[in-house]
């Protein structure tokens, strides 16, 4: 049986992986609790699922534009301008089914064979095997708990070389929550204009940051709006995960051609799901005013109980719905007759003895963290520290 050497160099999802062994798990009736999805745990609005009921009820059931609806491509450019500052045309605008498929139609536009993107890390965990699916190289660039997991201007520009095509940046980050400042991100600008290197600028979580604001690499300055790519959606900040809708906004060539890539592939994203699409861009922030206030919540609590736990510790994140852990203290020792010599020893043995479901970190540039999720109830946050905090007791 042949297989592509491209497809087999392909690792799978560590977050999908541990998630889906999770439910499994609780299909099974066990009594698990899990940290490992990155989706909001409230409902779409219903302000959002009306519109798409009504959308139904229309008949708009049909083909659409290859990039989506004009009157969907028109509400992000308004959405752009009212919130970021950027002047966007439509047909700067590709819809897609997801921000995960704008970031794949992004390098598959950006990269030919060789091209080299540099990934800071932790990273998430899909960025590196995107670039290589455009036949592109991931290159990893390290950071350190110490600097908040962010990277400097001389660091980027130290890793630049004459294959370097473009840099990703997400800010908020998933997995470490951190937020560049606007003077980080002017410094990393004049970089990336100087040496003419693009910006994938992942921006879906803009709207969960808990203290200070978040600013578009877009919108520092015309030259670097000119090298961006900005990548957002509609998923984490109205709890519409399951109707995939991301969006891009590009420098016009570069839209044109993510387009016809996504005409051959997927064609339009869901036509309902666009329609729902527009309301929630035009709807109030009320509930996502709800949906922040209880995040924050859940972050301190979260963060203080993980920081009085002997042998682990994390810093607190300004933004997104993740909590990183350092485990590097526990690597070595044993859990019964279990060696904790990596994140994914910590993860499966605190899943089968504690049941506990947290996230690798292998997978994400850095082996000496698993990743929480607080995008889950008060209740099953309490119950998964109490876990942990018995079963790291039990380390040896």
């Amino acid at each position: 049986m042949y297989i592509s050497e491209k497809a087999k160099s392909i690792s799978p999802s560590t977050t999908l992986a541990i998630d889906a062994k999770f439910k499994q798990m609780k299909a099974d009736g066990i009594d698990v609790v899990g940290f490992g999805a990155g989706e909001p745990d409230f409902d779409t609005p219903q302000y959002i699922k009306d519109a798409a009921i009504k959308a139904i009820n229309e008949g708009k059931t049909k083909y659409t534009p290859a990039a989506g609806t004009v009157e969907l491509r028109k509400a992000i450019c308004k959405k752009l301008k009212d919130e970021n500052g950027l002047d966007y045309t439509f047909d700067q605008i590709v819809v897609s089914n997801g921000a995960k498929h704008s970031l794949v139609n992004a390098f598959q536009a950006i990269l030919n064979p060789g091209d080299e993107v540099i990934i800071p890390a932790p990273f998430w965990v899909s960025y590196p095997e995107m670039v290589k699916l455009a036949d592109g190289v991931p290159v990893i660039l390290q950071t350190t708990e110490e600097d908040e997991f962010k990277f400097t201007a001389e660091a980027f520009k130290a890793a630049i070389n004459d294959k370097t095509r473009a840099l990703v940046l997400n800010s908020p980050s998933n997995p470490t929550g951190m937020v560049y400042t606007k003077e980080e991100l002017s410094a990393i600008a004049k970089v990336a204009i100087e040496n003419n290197i693009y910006v994938i600028s992942d921006e879906i979580y803009e709207h969960l940051v808990y203290e200070g604001e978040v600013t578009s690499i877009a919108a520092i300055c015309p030259e670097m709006k000119d090298l961006t790519i900005i990548i957002n959606g509609v998923s984490k900040t109205y709890a519409m995960t399951g109707w995939r809708i991301g969006y891009s906004a590009a420098p016009a060539p570069i839209a044109k051609v993510m387009s016809n890539i996504q005409s051959h592939a997927t064609s339009n994203p869901n036509s309902i799901a666009q329609a729902a699409t527009v309301a929630a861009l035009s709807g109030g922030q009320d509930e996502i005013a709800v949906m922040k206030k209880a995040f924050r919540e859940r972050r301190d609590y979260m963060v203080e109980r993980i920081n009085a736990i002997e042998g682990v510790s994390c810093l607190k994140p300004q933004g997104a719905f993740y909590v990183l852990m350092n485990i590097s203290a526990l690597k070595g020792r044993y859990i019964g007759d279990t060696l904790i010599g990596s994140s994914d020893d910590f993860a499966n043995a605190l899943l089968e003895r504690a049941k506990v479901a947290l996230v690798p970190c292998s997978g994400f540039g850095n082996d000496n963290f698993v990743r929480w999720s607080y995008a889950t109830s008060m209740e099953n946050i309490k119950e998964g520290i109490d876990r942990v905090e018995n079963f790291i007791k039990l380390t040896h």
